[in-house]
């Protein structure tokens, strides 16, 4: 009957559509609703339930404006958003590796419903897999100021306290939509034996803002221990201080026309917050002059709270906060030219805009001038998708496993760089491409846009690879090549992500460059060497420096 028991009572699931030997438990919650007395609190247990619970359909999703191929959208009243999904082998060994996803959306979108993230193919392969929601936007990373004094505080009359026991902890602490992330794992820890996994085999995986919120737990004193290993994708470069989301804070607000207290923002409904939020995202988007948040803006993002998280994940690895926790870190070669695509990112297409673009970020004009020379027939929007890519993600990510492997942790680095379609048509290896890949999951019509069109027979082989490391990497720590001994581009091993055909040509132009009788100098395939990183723009980050953001 596809039946399992957890703490809080038994669930239903069903069989997957593309495997039967593969049973998927839908929206299981594992947390209360955060809203009501709740509202920007920490998660709180869910209740128990008496009989089966039927779990045979995604949960609602986290408060939200963007409406996404394939998945459900938020309507106001949706408040059950504390969910989560199991996919497992039916007739399972028992304690098998668990891999838990974390989706990505800026901070401000997307669900574990993505049809991406349908976990029937990893657990074809031997894993047992979880994604989930969590809150987004600022339900989950709004900064809520202290008390306000003599003003009465909406749920003050609940039995929840206004200051937690705890002092380690915040009544109404700034990174919710982490802290949801820990209750997930917690659950995790206590129930997926249940459905054929091992507690003590977790591997946290996510991209984008998922990839960094995995990052920001590996630092984490409160998840210590729950998880061993971490996946993450397309990190991204946004962290802030108390004081810069205190700023946010009080800009949603003004758009919300509610005051900038604890008050204010809890009379708010979470559909004026959401709303909110767009306008101000708006603003900065129209408004060329208004600094960083103009080229992109996504407003929240972590916050160094002092409690949760005390630095960004970079310089809290650095200090050999990762432990003994193994990373496998990939970003793609052309990141940002997705965000350039789906119209969400400043268009910069003379050269005062793209010097604006380095002055607002503090780029030497020397980074800008070297870009533009190592793509010398590129147009200028080109260059600047070049930069911001390196900017926001590559350079990020590639520093996250250079940091963790320098203070003595076990880091991989990989690459994706597909860039042919089935017919051999250019597409571009961009943010998200890799994840239809890595999940198995290219035939979802809805990721078509994202991978270049229908997959072909050369896609589908380097789907499998990459599912491939990915099950070995959770299974054994080992995805594949060695981990990395020394910066990226300077000789560490780093495998790069194509089809067979484009490893193939990308050789003979390799060996038509070596001097005679010279070989490869590692002898395996899929690993970079002679071309370098994206063009070999990581020497000239590694000279001009990365700046660290705030979103």
């Amino acid at each position: 009957m596809d039946v399992f028991t957890t703490k809080s009572g038994r669930v239903r699931g069903r069989r997957a559509a593309r495997d039967r030997g593969i049973v998927a438990v839908l929206g299981l919650p594992y947390a209360a609703p955060p809203f009501g007395a709740r509202r920007f609190r920490e998660p709180q247990p869910t209740e128990p339930w008496d009989g089966v619970r039927d779990c045979t359909a995604f949960g609602p999703v986290a408060p939200q404006s963007a409406e996404l191929p394939g998945a459900p959208s938020w309507s106001p009243g949706d408040e059950d958003i504390l969910t989560l999904n199991v996919w497992t082998p039916a007739d399972g060994p028992g304690d098998l590796p668990v891999l838990v996803w974390i989706h990505g959306g800026a901070y401000v979108f997307g669900s574990s419903a993505q049809p991406d993230f349908d976990g029937t193919a990893l657990a074809g392969g031997g894993l047992v897999v979880v994604t989930l929601n969590s809150r987004l936007g600022f339900e989950g990373f709004g900064h809520v100021p202290d008390a306000d004094s003599g003003l009465p505080v909406p749920g003050a009359d609940s039995d929840l306290p206004l200051l937690d026991a705890d002092t380690s902890a915040a009544a109404f602490p700034d990174n919710r939509g982490l802290l949801d992330q820990i209750a997930a794992l917690e659950w995790v820890r206590d129930n997926i034996s249940a459905f054929g996994g091992s507690p003590d085999r977790v591997t946290l995986a996510g991209q984008s803002s998922g990839a960094t919120s995995a990052a920001c737990l590996t630092v984490a004193d409160r998840a210590r221990g729950l998880f061993r290993r971490a996946v993450l994708h397309s990190a991204v470069n946004a962290f802030a201080t108390v004081e810069q989301a205190a700023r946010t804070t009080a800009e949603v607000a003004a758009a919300a026309g509610v005051p900038a207290t604890r008050a204010g923002l809890l009379a708010a409904p979470p559909e004026a917050l959401v709303a909110a939020t767009d306008r101000v995202c708006e603003r900065y988007a129209q408004d060329p002059g208004s600094g960083q948040r103009h080229y992109d803006p996504a407003i929240y993002g972590p916050v160094a709270d002092g409690l949760l998280l005390t630095a960004d994940p970079l310089e809290a690895l650095a200090a050999g906060a990762g432990g003994a926790v193994e990373l496998l870190v990939c970003h793609t070669t052309e990141e940002y030219w997705l965000l350039d695509a789906v119209g969400s990112s400043a268009k910069i297409t003379s050269e005062g805009q793209l010097a604006a673009f380095a002055a607002d970020f503090g780029l030497p004009a020397s980074l800008v001038e070297c870009h533009r020379e190592r793509l010398p027939d590129a147009p200028l929007l080109d260059v600047y998708l070049s930069l911001y890519s390196g900017l926001l993600f590559a350079e990020y990510s590639t520093r996250l496993a250079e940091a963790h492997a320098l203070a003595g942790g076990r880091a991989f680095l990989a690459r994706f760089d597909r860039r042919r379609d089935r017919a051999g048509g250019r597409v571009r290896a961009w943010h998200c491409a890799d994840i239809p890949f890595a999940f198995g999951n290219l035939h979802e019509e809805s990721v078509h846009f994202l991978v270049g069109g229908p997959p072909g027979a050369a896609d589908q082989e380097l789907s499998r690879r990459m599912a491939r490391a990915w099950a070995e990497f959770a299974t054994h720590g080992e995805p594949g090549w060695a981990p990395l001994d020394g910066p990226a581009g300077s000789g560490a091993t780093v495998r790069v992500w194509r089809t067979e055909a484009e490893e193939e040509a990308e050789e003979k132009v390799n060996a038509a460059r070596r001097p005679a009788g010279a070989r490869r100098a590692d002898g395996v395939r899929r690993v970079e060497d002679e071309r370098g990183a994206e063009h070999g723009f990581r020497d000239l980050w590694r000279t001009a420096g990365l700046p660290l953001l705030a979103p």
